[in-house]
């Protein structure tokens, strides 16, 4: 199987090609930060016909049979698993995975693809009783039209397809806008194995555009009748304001300040072993990864050693080494970012117990004690850093799991299920899992956050729900008397 080539070109109306925009995009490995590709941006005429193409190639996609839709997605899951070293070596070199995280992320892609599959074979309709005689109520199941998907640079291809997949499945034109970080995986890759699994062209359309040259053109554009965002707070609740100016819907999955609960009662050593998956996976650049722990003071010296004890032994470094678990950050800007946000912790009151280093773009874990009132606890810091936080009661530790803003996944860790369950419902977020840590996404699963977290689930019947929309017909099979009827006006 030939390698995909040539994967620095917008895809527009089924046409590789340059945008129109001013602006060369620089493509950098994060870990070695050399170019591996450049990208001119779309313009504003860009957009506007990657999303006419988008909805004139809907109207035809929409007709085919369910069967069919459901054979052209079935084809890209193939491609995907036969494709699957291909992409984990861009996942790679496009957003710094390492080998472990970069086959996580292709489970859940082709997992994903895998459930909008059956979509097409999903979208039932409904005949309801009427209230008025000789009337039929029939509901039937559409797709919305166009949808826009704007991804992040952290997980891309999986963020991405999440929304691409249940869209095109569902009967939709979609139009994808990755970040800047990550156009290969994030938008390029996703559209290759589309166009060859049999996608009709213009159907699906990626687009690099600068914010800078056509502003929140991808958002107001008046085609997409959804706009499915994945990033931070602040960029969400922007889009949600233009999303409610402009009358289109939107699905936000915004950030997260997740807290792992620890109760006088749990095992230490399960306990950390989840801390350290669910704080270090893909160097904490997770929006459900851990941010705060939380411990019983009765054990919270025990979990903080066995803890700073087991980070110590964390490979960090080349994310091509497949035993590496923490590989580079993003960019140098994250790094300085996240060691400012240490240094405030510390001027108030936070004490480092785990001091990491810094090789380029590699960052080396970090582990501090505190309250919940320390930057590093208050602030997500999508990054390799722990902050460890003592409660003397289990509703002390839920009033500190709550006081953020945030309310995207969480975990407790508890000596019986039942306890655990009893604590994680009165945690005010989307996803707790117990016994477990916070980093977990399946297919069938409603994902999805509560407060400044966001808007909307993905995954199974959810992801269904959110790429179509209703619509009643009505059948009056025999004369309906009105006011208006000759044995009225008689």
């Amino acid at each position: 199987m030939k390698p995909y080539e040539d994967l620095t070109k917008n895809y527009i109306a089924g046409i590789w090609r340059d945008g129109n925009g001013q602006t060369t995009h620089e493509n950098r490995n994060p870990y070695h930060n050399e170019v591996i590709g450049e990208v001119k941006s779309a313009s504003k005429e860009d957009i506007d016909e990657a999303y006419q193409s988008a909805k004139k190639a809907q109207v035809e996609w929409e007709k085919r049979n369910p069967f069919e839709r459901a054979s052209v997605m079935e084809k890209a899951v193939h491609i995907l698993e036969s494709r699957r070293e291909e992409f984990i070596q861009h996942l790679i070199q496009d957003s710094g995975s390492s080998y472990i995280k970069a086959n996580v992320e292709m489970d859940f892609v082709i997992a994903i693809t895998r459930e909008a599959a059956s979509f097409p074979l999903r979208m039932h309709g409904e005949i309801v009783p009427s209230l008025i005689a000789g009337k039929e109520n029939r509901i039937y199941r559409k797709p919305i039209g166009v949808v826009g998907v704007i991804g992040p640079f952290n997980f891309p291809m999986y963020l991405a397809m999440r929304s691409v997949a249940p869209a095109i499945a569902t009967g939709n034109g979609v139009v994808v806008k990755p970040d800047k970080q990550t156009p290969i995986t994030g938008g390029i890759l996703i559209a290759k194995a589309f166009e060859e699994a049999g996608v009709p062209k213009g159907l699906l359309n990626i687009i690099h555009p600068a914010v800078k040259e056509v502003g929140d053109a991808v958002i107001e554009h008046p085609i997409p009748r959804l706009i499915s965002f994945t990033g931070s707070t602040p960029v969400g609740r922007h889009i949600g304001e233009l999303c409610g100016k402009h009358i289109k819907k939107s699905i936000l999955e915004l950030g997260g300040n997740n807290a792992l609960l620890v109760l006088e009662d749990a095992d230490i050593e399960r306990a950390v072993n989840s801390a350290l998956f669910g704080k270090f996976m893909h160097n904490g650049q997770i929006c459900m990864a851990i941010n705060r722990i939380i411990v019983h003071q009765s054990k919270f010296d025990e979990f903080v050693d066995l803890f700073v004890k087991k980070a110590k032994t964390i490979k960090v470094g080349d994310p091509q080494d497949k035993d590496t678990l923490i590989g580079p950050l993003i960019n140098k800007g994250a790094i300085e970012r996240i060691l400012r946000d240490i240094e405030k912790a510390q001027e108030q009151g936070a004490n480092v117990v785990l001091e990491g280093k810094v090789e380029g773009n590699v960052m080396h874990p970090y582990i501090l004690t505190g309250t919940n009132d320390v930057a590093t606890a208050k602030n997500e810091m999508f990054g390799p850093v722990a902050t460890v936080i003592s409660a003397d009661s289990d509703e002390e530790a839920i009033d500190i799991a709550n006081d953020t803003q945030y309310g995207l996944s969480g975990a407790v860790h508890a000596g019986s299920p039942e306890r655990g369950v009893k604590v994680a419902k009165q945690i005010v977020t989307g996803m707790v899992h117990v016994n477990d840590q916070s980093v977990n996404d399946e297919p069938l699963i409603a994902f999805g956050g509560e407060k400044d977290s966001g808007l909307g689930r993905f995954g199974g019947e959810r992801s269904l729900e959110e790429f179509t929309t209703m619509q009643w017909i009505s059948i009056q099979s025999e004369e309906r008397e009105s006011p208006y009827h000759a044995n009225y006006l008689d």
